[in-house]
């Protein structure tokens, strides 16, 4: 649906719709009546607030997370030219749910490698989808080499009955529906490499160590299946970054360049050389700044929480659309983070002084030397990680961010039960200090 600016923070309508100056004044007393969710001011029986928290984004939002249209009259005579890029595509983030247009027919499993603790999960969840739901469940070939998963009885009836393929070797464009993942935030990581176009919704459990970006717990895996396979589920759309490595070597050639896209971060840093990075920023085109220092972290919203955030740089909610750039230990005291809108295209270069190479990976994988004269560009892609939300979007993150990271964790300031005493004791003190004041001076002789 297209919008206008004047309609993006009407949550009931468009006030350009409504003809009559009354209508418009009820509109405004409706709609600007409170600041809080209607919902929040009367407190919901206890059964209705347990299966709220059962359900995947049924948190009841009045709120655009978009920001409020701006006004766009500045005094008496000025104000925003009129053009086609006013009317926009948005939607608010909080309105993105999940539906099917059809039943979704395959499922991919991916799981945490090299533990022994997921696997009894893995063949739960396995078994129910193939016997139960009558899903055709992905898995890759080399989970079916673990000679643990022999163990299990309920795993060899089914093990005929699974797909499998090979990362980096088979597409899986266009025939995945739905992604599951059992383990930590590194496979949700994994199943965003897979698809380096449009990725399937993604529910993550959580059944590894941190588990940041998975907020699903295992215990009742099939009514939380079964909520997002019949539409019940919110969408966190996690946007990607597009980095597009151009070597100087492949432009006399006329090679096409290696596109990757990364959903935490992109890192540039000096590699094993002891000498400091040298590095150039253009930001469109533009000269930024040259990094002296260990490198740079050019990361997405969900990676603002990962290594940018060690490195000093801001939490930032994986709606709002930005990218974060973050020095690595920059010989320079002034150097900050910043974030910059999401449309804009960096590029990475060595500056012409460097004395070394660069090094740079993607999500931490596929490290590779840049020289001088080849580039890295990074911009947002069109192609995000829609990960599905155990309650909201904000919700979700607000809870990783207490159980995980622990923010803002201190212990309570006592409570003064006695006020009063409190009170007289400081005015006791004031008396004292004057008495002793007064017997110090000198008597009148």
């Amino acid at each position: 649906m297209m919008l206008s600016l004047d309609s993006l923070w009407c949550p009931e309508g468009n006030l350009t719709t409504l003809k009559t100056k009354p209508e418009r004044d009820r509109f405004k007393r409706r709609t600007s009546k409170s600041l809080i969710p209607e919902a929040l001011l009367h407190a919901l029986p206890e059964t209705h607030r347990t299966h709220r928290q059962r359900r995947s984004g049924t948190w009841p939002r009045t709120r655009s997370l978009n920001a409020p249209s701006p006004i766009q009259q500045f005094g008496p005579c000025g104000r925003i030219m009129k053009n086609s890029a006013m009317v926009m595509q948005i939607q608010d983030p909080a309105s993105q749910r999940l539906t099917w247009y059809k039943p979704p027919l395959t499922v991919l499993v991916i799981k945490k490698v090299h533990d022994a603790t997921i696997l009894a999960p893995f063949v739960q969840l396995v078994h129910w989808l193939v016997h139960e739901k009558s899903m055709v469940v992905f898995v890759e070939a080399a989970v079916l080499d673990d000679t643990l998963l022999g163990e299990y009885g309920d795993f060899t009836a089914v093990k005929e009955r699974l797909m499998t393929f090979r990362a980096g070797t088979d597409d899986l464009t266009d025939k995945i529906d739905f992604i599951i993942c059992l383990g930590g935030d590194g496979t949700l990581l994994h199943a965003s490499s897979l698809f380096q176009q449009s990725v399937p919704p993604v529910m993550a459990f959580h059944l590894g160590s941190l588990g940041f970006l998975t907020p699903f717990e295992f215990n009742n895996f099939q009514e939380q299946v079964l909520n997002v396979l019949e539409g019940h589920a919110a969408l966190t759309l996690r946007s990607r970054l597009q980095c597009v490595v151009l070597r100087k070597s492949e432009e006399d050639n006329k090679k096409k360049p290696t596109t990757i896209l990364v959903l935490n971060e992109v890192v540039v840093d000096r590699g094993p050389s002891p000498y400091l990075s040298n590095i150039d920023l253009f930001l469109d085109g533009k000269h930024i700044t040259s990094v002296q220092g260990d490198g740079l972290i050019v990361s997405t919203p969900t990676g603002s929480t990962a290594y940018a955030v060690a490195a000093g740089a801001s939490m930032i909610h994986p709606a709002v659309p930005a990218i974060m750039v973050t020095p690595i230990c920059p010989h320079s005291l002034s150097f900050r983070p910043i974030v910059v809108p999401a449309g804009v295209e960096l590029k990475i270069a060595l500056s012409p002084e460097a004395r070394n190479a660069m090094w740079v990976s993607f999500d931490g994988r596929s490290r590779q030397a840049l020289q001088h004269g080849d580039s890295l560009y990074v911009t947002t892609s069109v192609y995000p990680v829609p990960s599905i939300c155990a309650q909201d979007q904000i919700s979700d993150w607000f809870d990783s961010l207490a159980e995980c990271l622990h923010w803002n964790v201190r212990k309570k300031q006592k409570q003064v039960d006695e006020l009063s005493d409190l009170t007289l004791s400081s005015s006791d003190t004031l008396e004292e200090i004057e008495n002793n004041h007064h017997d110090l001076r000198p008597t009148d002789t």
